[in-house]
């Protein structure tokens, strides 16, 4: 396992992630979810992956949070936000403590991690695991994403969608044949046609992209 980053930028880059997430929440009122899907579609992620100085050490979180923002929702809107008791965490600061170590600790891509780990599940441990070591967290997200890697994003999506693949045949238009060889590896949704894409994912209510591998 390699990490993600130098060492040196560790407790500077989980201080810096954590801000940037409080922030985004209770600053700005962006759901976490999608501000993660921000930061990723933003290009910051990567940035914060292979550990560029300017990003995991020269912004503060506030700063990195409004780039993010501005760069993705043209807002260029700062404003002021204050933690009036740092020793107090909030969950929010808590989850992106966890995960920011985590995505170091393992080297993952926070675009992989988010796959199958959200935000909203992470904030979901706060209260069993906010006090414990930061291993009992990394245990947890390890079985998490093991158990849901090694399902397809067409069956995952199906499942928390609560649709059986007869369901998704009939009303997608999908063969069930084609359904059932997607979600068992033996075709590769990759290569199936767009238009095909699109019924899944509109009968399911995600969007194309969700459905690849």
């Amino acid at each position: 396992m390699t990490n993600a980053y130098s060492e040196k930028y560790l407790n500077n880059a989980v201080a810096v992630f954590s801000e940037m997430i409080d922030y985004a929440v209770n600053g700005r009122s962006i759901n976490g979810d999608e501000f993660l899907h921000m930061f990723i579609t933003s290009g910051a992620a990567k940035q914060f992956e292979r550990g560029n100085p300017r990003y995991v050490a020269g912004l503060s979180g506030i700063e990195l949070a409004d780039k993010v923002i501005s760069k993705t929702k043209n807002e260029h809107r700062i404003i002021q936000f204050v933690c009036e008791n740092r020793e107090i965490r909030t969950p929010e600061y808590w989850a992106g403590w966890a995960l920011s170590q985590y995505q170091w600790q393992t080297g993952k891509s926070f675009n992989f991690i988010l796959r199958y780990l959200t935000f909203s599940s992470i904030i979901e441990m706060y209260p069993t695991l906010h006090e414990a070591d930061i291993t009992k967290f990394n245990d947890t997200a390890d079985n998490i994403i093991s158990s849901r890697h090694t399902q397809t994003n067409l069956k995952r999506f199906r499942s928390a969608a609560r649709i059986t693949q007869a369901k998704l045949a009939a009303e997608s238009g999908v063969t069930l044949r084609s359904i059932q060889m997607y979600e068992q590896r033996n075709k590769d949704i990759n290569k199936a046609q767009a238009i095909n894409l699109a019924k899944l994912a509109r009968v399911i209510g995600c969007d194309m992209e969700d459905l690849l591998e």
